[in-house]
């Protein structure tokens, strides 16, 4: 399939930037130049704000019902399309064929599931202390419009997420997508313009990242941040945003540790965490990374995660059989020969990978460091790659405290056959989502976010949705 060049999205109209600049976009398997993206300067953003207010005022007013029956229309549109959108997807970003199909379609799962929740969006009447004449309502509306910046990793999820709770709500959105997978969030957007949805409701634009978040996060159109990606830039963005009073929901970095008890199932575990960490070529914000394995079966569990890891077919995404792609751009490749050389001086084992495949695109051999001391930089940053650190413990207590060393808190795993390890593992791990004996499952029902480092706000579930609202308490007096 050919790859297009991306244009905006502004004000129903999709249309090059107006001093029609553009950015070059790669194929990470190639390393090949495949087509350009519209670059938006202030003149492009300045129209998009004054759509998206417009945009608000008329979305706001429709009924949910209304709202709802669209948001089905663009789900809809998104499984017919599946297939021609994950091949872009795959040229852009490099994860796997499969992968990119099941992001296109676990797309529309979620904006269905925001379109029904929006018509649970109930306020309340609260009785008064005395005067029956009295009526005392809490009502919910819709913050405003929205800004939502998003990364590469998963370009159709991370929009997603955001677009249908703010749809679902009665919210416009501008969406800065990123520059280096723009095609695959644009057909996102198309979905959602073919469906019928109003012009100004919904924007998107591309560009330089820092020139287009200080630009909305100051503007009086926008009420509300949504950002997903490092926690460094996290926490700029919700800086900037606090200089405004502008809501905001964080969904940042993490560090997913993985706690493999004395009586996990071990087969079980390297079958499960072996295959999340590898998926996406380990670029997933919830990717287990730091892996604690009781010392009893630490030998055991490791010669069966490096078995599986040099297994992996890696190639490129579009070819049938692939099971990892290349890494997204070459600075993530230099990342991970940097990081197998700081783990293995420091004295850990390299017991798979730790190179470069070819020399043509961005790949990376599947790698296995065991017995990685904590001083290593892989047990302290987050690799964001095909890497696993591997470590031993003696006591839960001691890897649950591991586990809680760092400040970030987005993710977490854990294996053991024991109830009560599993109650105290969900009790003491401090993060925002733990799987237990199971791989990660984020469905659209489900709060999606962490804590500490990791963020504030949820991008799943109800707890969603209210990021989108303001609460009001209006009191009538009958005379």
């Amino acid at each position: 399939m050919s790859y297009p060049d991306t244009q905006l999205f502004i004000n129903g109209q999709w249309r090059y930037a107006a001093a029609g600049e553009t950015l070059a976009v790669f194929n990470p398997a190639t390393g090949k130049e495949i087509g350009r993206v519209a670059h938006a300067r202030q003149a492009d953003l300045d129209q998009a704000l004054a759509a998206a207010q417009k945009g608000f005022e008329l979305w706001r007013d429709k009924a949910p019902v209304e709202r709802a029956r669209l948001m089905r229309a663009a789900a809809a549109l998104m499984r017919e399309r599946a297939g021609a959108i994950a091949a872009l997807l795959t040229q852009e970003q490099g994860k796997p064929l499969a992968e990119a199909k099941v992001e296109a379609m676990a797309a529309a799962d979620i904006i269905e599931w925001f379109a029904d929740e929006g018509m649970r969006v109930y306020g309340r009447i609260v009785p008064s202390r005395g005067n029956l004449a009295m009526r005392q309502m809490v009502m919910k509306d819709p913050v405003g419009p929205v800004a939502a910046f998003t990364p590469w990793n998963f370009p159709i999820n991370q929009v997603v997420r955001k677009l249908a709770a703010a749809l679902a709500t009665g919210c416009s959105m501008i969406v800065k997508a990123p520059e280096e997978t723009p095609a695959a969030p644009a057909e996102l957007v198309r979905a959602f313009a073919d469906a019928g949805l109003p012009p100004g409701v919904l924007g998107l634009v591309y560009g330089t990242p820092a020139e287009i978040s200080t630009y909305l996060i100051a503007h009086p159109v926008i009420r509300k941040i949504t950002f997903t990606g490092s926690t460094p830039v996290g926490k700029q963005l919700a800086a900037m945003a606090g200089q405004h009073m502008k809501r905001v929901t964080m969904e940042l970095g993490g560090h997913a540790p993985v706690i493999i008890a004395e009586d996990a199932d071990v087969a079980l575990a390297v079958k499960t965490a072996g295959g999340a960490k590898f998926r996406n070529a380990g670029q997933v914000c919830i990717s287990p990374t730091r892996f604690l394995v009781h010392e009893s079966i630490a030998k055991e569990f490791s010669a069966a995660l490096v078995k599986h890891a040099s297994g992996l077919a890696v190639g490129d995404g579009s070819t049938e059989g692939t099971q990892m792609g290349p890494l997204a751009n070459p600075r993530r490749v230099t990342a991970m020969a940097e990081f197998t050389k700081d783990a293995v001086e420091r004295g850990a084992t390299l017991a798979t990978g730790g190179e470069r495949m070819g020399d043509a695109g961005n790949f990376w051999r599947p790698t296995i460091l065991t017995d990685v001391p904590l001083e290593a930089r892989v047990f302290n940053d987050e690799p964001f790659g095909p890497m696993a650190a591997v470590r031993s413990f003696n006591t839960l207590d001691e890897a649950i405290a591991e586990a809680n060393r760092l400040p970030y808190g987005l993710a977490a795993y854990a294996f053991t056959r024991s109830l009560k390890n599993a109650d105290l593992l969900a009790r003491r791990v401090d993060v925002g989502m733990l799987w237990v004996n199971m791989p990660a499952m984020p469905t659209a029902e489900m709060p999606f976010g962490g804590v500490k480092d990791s963020g504030y706000g949820s991008e799943g579930g109800p707890e969603a949705m209210e990021a989108y609202l303001n609460s009001r308490a209006v009191s009538i007096m009958n005379v």
